[in-house]
C-alpha cells in the first residue's frame, strides 16, 4: 500500500514537481502551499510522513513542526530549508524534525531519507555482550536507560525527549555500546545512505544528542573516534 505524504512547500514550481517526483515515486502525495493548510490537512487525514519548507508565509515549518509535536504527533518530519548555516539546521532538530535537506536539492536525496525515515521501524541491530537487557525489554548502557518500545530514554532519573532520529541513532549506540560505528556504517543504519565525508548531517545529530544527554560534571556518554566513528560507553 502506497505511503500518504503530506508536502508543504509554497514556491509554486517546487511544489508542483516534487509532486509529481514524489507520485511517480510511489507515494500518495497531498500538496498544500503553506503552513495553515498543513497543519489543517494533517488534522484532518494524519499522513504516513511530511514534507515542510522551512521558510513559509504566515505559520512556517518550524512552527508547524512545533504545534504538532505540541500535539504528540510523531509522524515523520523532513524539512526542506535553503538555510545553509548548522544552527539553522539545530532550529529545526529542536522543533522535532527527524531529518532536513538543503536546497537545492538533488531528488533522489529526497527519496532516500524518505525512505530512511519510514522504515525506522524495522529489524533491531544484534545486541553486543557489553549492552544489557533488562527484564521489561528495556536496554541500559553506559548509565543510559532505553525502552525500544515506548521510544523513551532516560539518564538517571531523568527522561530525555528526543526527535525520531535522535532516538534511532542513540538506539543503535546503545545496542552496540562499546563498539567503535564508522560513519559509513552510521549512515547506513540510519538514514539508509552514506551521503559521504562532505555530510555534516551525522555531526550535527551527534551533536544535539550529546547537548540533551549530557550533565554538567558527568562525562558524555557518546565518543568521537576521530577519523573513524563514534562509540557509546562509560568513560
Amino acid at each position: 500500500m502506497p505511503h500518504n505524504l503530506l508536502l508543504a512547500e509554497d514556491d509554486r514550481a517546487i511544489r508542483h514537481a516534487l509532486e509529481r517526483a514524489l507520485t511517480l515515486e510511489g507515494y500518495e502525495v497531498t500538496a498544500v502551499a503553506d503552513g495553515v493548510e498543513a497543519l489543517a490537512q494533517a488534522h484532518r487525514t494524519p499522513p504516513d510522513v511530511l514534507v515542510l519548507d522551512v521558510m513559509m508565509p504566515g505559520i512556517d515549518g518550524l512552527q508547524v513542526c512545533r504545534v504538532l509535536r505540541a500535539e504528540g504527533n510523531r509522524t515523520p518530519i523532513l524539512m526542506l530549508t535553503a538555510l545553509v548555516e548548522t544552527a539553522d539546521r539545530i532550529a529545526g532538530l529542536d522543533a522535532g524534525a527527524d531529518d532536513y535537506v538543503v536546497k537545492p536539492f538533488d531528488v533522489e536525496e529526497v527519496f532516500a531519507r524518505l525512505r530512511a525515515l519510514l522504515r525506522r521501524t524495522g529489524t533491531p541491530e544484534e545486541v553486543p555482550r557489553q549492552q544489557q537487557d533488562i527484564p521489561d525489554g528495556r536496554l541500559t548502557a553506559a548509565g543510559l536507560l532505553l525502552d525500544p518500545q515506548a521510544r523513551r530514554v532516560w539518564r538517571g532519573t531523568r527522561e530525555i525527549e528526543l526527535t525520531r532520529t535522535e532516538f534511532d541513532l542513540l538506539e543503535l549506540l546503545v545496542r552496540n555500546a562499546g563498539i567503535v560505528l564508522d560513519h559509513t556504517t552510521i549512515y547506513d543504519r540510519i538514514w539508509g545512505y552514506d551521503f559521504g565525508p562532505g555530510s555534516k548531517n551525522l555531526a550535527v545529530y551527534v551533536g544535539y544528542l550529546r547537548r540533551k544527554l549530557d550533565e554538567p560534571g558527568a562525562p558524555s556518554p557518546i565518543h568521537t573516534v576521530r577519523g573513524v566513528g563514534y562509540v557509546l560507553r562509560e568513560d
